[in-house]
């Protein structure tokens, strides 16, 4: 399975969904990097994605994007194809 990388926030509804159907289609972990507990780590994520919003995942070294992203990629049926499961 690839590993999944999640720029997050303490409080972030659209984080813990995206986490919930992560693990839903098999991710035990995932790589967590909270941007507001430093600010440095938001503005990499911004380098890496062009995007301000968190969730911001990547899945091994594909640039997933959000939430809505991520949703509409398991609908789709091409998430766990990318996961590797």
């Amino acid at each position: 399975m690839n590993k999944v990388r999640m720029y997050t926030t303490a409080v972030c509804p659209f984080c813990q969904r995206a986490e919930m159907l992560l693990k839903q289609r098999g991710v035990q972990e995932i790589e967590k990097i909270r941007v507001d507990l430093d600010p440095s780590l938001r503005e990499a994520m911004m380098e890496k994605t062009g995007r301000r919003t968190v969730p911001q995942i990547f899945i091994g070294e594909t640039h997933v994007g959000g939430f809505d992203d991520l949703a509409a990629l398991d609908r789709a049926g091409e998430l766990t194809g990318l996961l590797g499961n």
